[in-house]
């Protein structure tokens, strides 16, 4: 019961490591606002989940309805501790040309803008109860590039450092933002970052990228989340935590 009393937003949270991490936050104690621009996958979610769980339609590029959530959610709960900013998108590995305008808006309205939005719905109320959590769900690819990502590459790295520059900037508030960087991961984005369909012979050609030789799951990555949440990593701040199987060493 690491989170016992807390309120949680989790964004793209209806499936893949969205829905892991508000599942074993909710094991952990949390109640938790399951958002998600699925409606009907978010519900199922909340669903599963039980009392603790309410289900939030939200597009994170839409300022209003971000804004809108989490008053829904500040509402039903009686106020917000957490926000895990874990909405994402790319657009299949691939030549960076073949990339037009509007997919690479998209890439950063999705990735980016919405840590904006998230930081303008919740601030206020953060700064006011004299703390809070901010957890962004980054990339390796922030980190350490693969070729044909690199808009979606680049968007991560946008991820690390608004996060480092959140967290010394928040601190004198109380408030805490850090960041996970998965390595790839078994979700419903994972042929988006292959490039290829997933057999078991190109699975392969990345599993060797990755010393410890298997991608990361939605528990992994849930794990991760559950520790920057809790009141054990009360002195940690402006963290980009690594969950990577060492791909980044």
């Amino acid at each position: 019961m690491r989170l016992q009393g807390k309120t949680a937003v989790i964004t793209g949270a209806a499936s893949g490591f969205g829905r892991g991490i508000a599942q074993t936050f909710a094991r952990e104690g949390a109640r938790v606002a399951v958002l998600d621009i699925n409606a009907e996958g978010a519900d199922e979610v909340a669903r599963a989940i039980g009392p603790a769980a309410i289900a939030i339609a939200c597009d994170v590029s839409r300022g209003d309805q971000v804004a809108a959530a989490i008053a829904q959610a500040r509402a039903a709960f009686g106020g917000i501790d957490i926000a895990v900013n874990n909405a994402g998108w790319t657009t299949p590995n691939g030549p960076l040309l073949t990339t037009d305008e509007a997919d690479f808006r998209k890439i950063y309205d999705i990735n980016v803008l919405s840590i904006f939005h998230m930081c303008h719905a919740v601030l206020p109320i953060w700064r006011e109860a004299g703390q809070g959590v901010m957890i962004n769900v980054s990339s390796t690819a922030g980190l350490r590039p693969r070729p044909g990502l690199t808009w979606y590459n680049s968007s991560k790295g946008a991820v690390n450092t608004m996060t480092r520059s959140l967290a010394v900037e928040l601190a004198p508030d109380g408030i805490r933002v850090n960041a996970i960087a998965p390595v790839m991961g078994e979700t419903g984005m994972l042929e988006r970052f292959m490039g290829c369909p997933d057999t078991p012979e190109n699975r392969a050609r990345f599993l060797a990228t990755i010393p410890l030789g298997r991608l990361s799951t939605p528990q992994d990555i849930a794990n991760a989340a559950l520790y920057l949440a809790s009141d054990e990593a009360d002195f940690v701040t402006g963290t980009i935590l690594e969950v990577d199987g060492g791909r980044t060493i």
